[in-house]
């Protein structure tokens, strides 16, 4: 099935500037762990049609008739610059067009060795498929712009691993993304001193994932040429929709940190090879969701300088956008980059601001008392120490909509009974209140729903992930797993 779909050479095109063809390991055993059916219609995919044969013919025992790519890209790595990095154990699998138009790639994860392992096996923990695919869906479905898993296959191999008992369960993975094109990307291009290549590598995004920016700034040369016909001024800029593109991008990874902090995810790996030139989130290794509002909680228990801690996510997102400016410049007016980067915190800050305010079940609160309302519950998580995910979940559970007639009507949540924040919490039930009087009886009635849809009751915290892992080790019971699934999809 996957065999026959329609794929476009849109990479492959580019020539091996970019990328080094490979081909995939061989496996011994071939166990289907995870399809994701809700992935197949939006490349025009009947589930009920695709069997899991098709699944393990392309993407485990990789059938298939074009040519896999490893892609080329450096990096700068907990602030080191690395030259010797690259696609070392996954590949360009294919590019296919969606119903909706979209150019989708499918990449692997833990498909053998290839020109970039530096010595490694090129493989895949079991373990750590299980866990990506869980940070994906639960990402989609807290709003998170997010790659998804399409397949995992369970591969029959023993792998070492330091950070995991060994010999551990091996897996191949395919990653479901717009685009596998990095920050790094650029970086190598400018490291071998390739400003053609950039400018080739730029117009390829623009073509493939900005189209709209080309009308764009065809629309804007059409009036400068316009008003430079009537000064006998025949001057184009034909850059113009670079400077679009990188305020764009800019745009794309604010909104994503955004999304980030308001899910209470912490990456924990935000290198310059992690980060996506659509601005979209993928490569979940060492990941965590926060159990209680810290801004300098860790998930990698390599970053000892808590260089990727959760509150650093927007700092370090900023910092690496600026260094891919500096790549740019040679193609990009340096001028254009810096205008790019300024706004930056103004676009996180409101989509942060928008984001806790449906958390906490309010949508089109523009005004400073609902900035405050944000600025307040982060104090009041920050004091208590109480679970993050479980204060939202609790207010969806608990809210009425007699609140809206007296601040004496919200209750003093027992998760607060023995807190010693009991003045941050009038405060904010203050704050609460009359924010829900500046709205009519029929909207305080949504929020309630508002609440429940946005705040779901399952997180995914370490101990959850461990509880469904411990089944699978001991007595290959992947029930759990397809239970927990289940309650994060729903």
């Amino acid at each position: 099935m996957f065999i026959n779909l329609e794929y476009e050479p849109a990479m492959e095109a580019m020539g091996n500037d970019y990328y080094d063809v490979v081909t995939a390991a061989e496996f011994p055993q071939h166990i289907l762990r995870f399809r994701n059916d809700r992935l197949l219609p939006i490349i025009g995919l009947d589930p009920q049609q695709v069997s899991d044969a098709d699944f393990i013919q392309s993407f485990g025992k990789f059938e298939a008739v074009r040519p896999f790519l490893a892609l080329k890209y450096h990096g700068y790595q907990f602030g080191e610059y690395n030259s010797r990095l690259g696609d070392g154990r996954g590949f360009l699998f294919g590019q296919v067009r969606g119903v909706d138009g979209e150019l989708y790639d499918f990449g692997t994860k833990g498909s053998g060795t290839t020109p970039y392992s530096r010595g490694g096996d090129g493989k895949l923990t079991l373990k750590g498929g299980v866990r990506e695919v869980l940070a994906a869906e639960a990402l989609f479905k807290l709003g998170v712009k997010t790659s998804r898993c399409l397949s995992l296959i369970e591969t029959g191999e023993g792998l070492w691993r330091g950070d995991e008992p060994s010999p551990t369960r091996s897996s191949v993975m395919i990653r479901f993304s717009r685009s596998h094109i990095r920050f790094g990307t650029f970086e190598r291009l400018h490291y071998f001193q390739r400003p053609d290549l950039i400018q080739k590598l730029l117009d390829h995004v623009i073509h493939y994932y900005y189209p709209s920016l080309e009308t764009q700034a065809n629309n804007q040369l059409d009036n400068q040429l316009d008003e430079q016909l009537a000064k006998q001024d025949f001057q184009i800029n034909p850059a113009e929709k670079y400077a679009l593109f990188f305020r764009e991008l800019v745009g794309r990874v604010a909104k994503l940190v955004a999304q980030w902090m308001q899910a209470g995810f912490c990456h924990a790996v935000l290198n310059t090879d992690n980060m996506s030139i659509t601005g979209e989130s993928f490569d979940y290794g060492p990941y965590a969701f926060i159990p209680t509002f810290d801004l300098n909680f860790t998930a990698a228990y390599f970053d000892y300088y808590r260089r990727y801690a959760y509150g650093n996510q927007p700092g370090i997102c900023k910092l690496n956008l600026e260094m891919l400016g500096r790549v740019l410049v040679p193609v990009i007016d340096a001028q254009a980059i810096e205008a790019g980067l300024q706004s930056f915190d103004e676009i996180y800050w409101q989509n942060y601001r928008e984001l806790m305010l449906k958390k906490l079940g309010f949508i089109n609160l523009d005004n400073p008392e609902s900035a405050e309302l944000v600025l307040l519950t982060c104090q009041l998580l920050q004091a208590s120490q109480i679970g993050y995910h479980h204060f939202f979940y609790t207010l969806g559970q608990v809210f009425q909509p007699s609140w809206w007639e007296s601040p004496e009507s919200l209750p003093a949540w027992q998760v607060f009974s023995d807190s010693p924040t009991p003045e941050i919490f009038r405060k904010w039930a203050d704050l609460y209140h009359h924010l829900l009087q500046s709205l009519s009886l029929e909207e305080v009635q949504l929020i309630s729903f508002r609440l429940q849809a946005t705040n779901p009751q399952v997180t995914l915290l370490r101990p959850v992930i461990e509880s469904i892992w411990q089944p699978i080790t001991d007595d290959d019971n992947w029930q759990p797993f397809y239970d927990l699934l289940k309650q994060i999809q729903a």
